[in-house]
């Protein structure tokens, strides 16, 4: 059975194709469905929140289409996109190819062919992802049996998948793995993840509860008037 992501990032600036779309991947058992029509809200809402695949339909309002959009978000993300359009010139295929082959979906479509190419294009990520960390440049990190990071790309992997966090979570592991078994101040870690922010002295910790809340076997570490620190766990054969 293939599998499912859990949360999807519709692009589609046709009110009805985008409420569709909605429809159909939330009745077949995607857990989020978040919708926008404009280049601008996507590369915002990204700052925020990690998606597991984008449907993006090419043709978009504002002065950014969807081939553009596109570029510009995998020059800071690793996910996979999956093209909707009701162009399939070799033009067009030749763009989307060169960005992201993980699919292509032409208009008019029905539910069974998005499904079926939302769960292909998926499968198709974790594979090359898995080849990656098998194959990798020691990017790849490997925290405990349960978990593992992709330094260059910033992206935690909970028993082989990978997993969406906010911008403050990603910064905030993207530190903690860099040093890993080693602790890092609080100070150090609060300047990290805020930068010149004026933030409350809860901050930091609320920000460790979350993590520890999302990922109760993550092994982070808390040390009393010292700071935090990642701490790997022995393996035995599972990664």
């Amino acid at each position: 059975m293939l599998t499912l992501p859990k949360r999807v990032l519709i692009v589609e600036d046709e009110a009805i194709t985008q409420r569709y779309l909605k429809e159909i991947l939330l009745s077949h058992g995607i857990e989020e469905v978040v919708c926008f029509s404009r280049a601008k809200e996507v590369l915002e809402a990204m700052k925020k929140e990690r998606y597991d695949v984008i449907l993006m339909d090419i043709n978009i309002d504002g002065s950014m289409d969807g081939i553009q959009l596109s570029r510009k978000i995998l020059e800071s993300y690793t996910l996979p996109i999956l093209f909707i359009s009701a162009y399939s010139d070799d033009e067009t295929l030749e763009d989307v190819l060169e960005l992201s082959p993980y699919g292509f979906i032409t208009k008019p479509f029905g539910s069974k062919e998005v499904m079926t190419s939302l769960k292909v294009s998926y499968k198709r990520f974790l594979t090359f992802e898995a080849k990656e960390r098998r194959e990798g440049d020691g990017a790849y990190v490997v925290i405990s049996p349960h978990y593992g990071y992709h330094k260059k790309r910033k992206i935690l992997f909970e028993n082989h998948q990978p997993v969406t966090l906010n911008t403050k979570q990603t910064k905030l592991l993207a530190l903690l793995v860099k040093h890993l078994n080693n602790t890092i101040s609080f100070e150090a870690l609060q300047a990290y993840v805020w930068e010149d922010e004026e933030i409350a002295s809860s901050a930091l910790r609320t920000l460790v509860y979350t993590l520890r809340k999302r990922f109760p076997k993550l092994p982070l570490k808390t040390y009393s008037k010292e700071g935090y620190a990642l701490v790997s766990e022995p393996i035995f054969d599972n990664f």
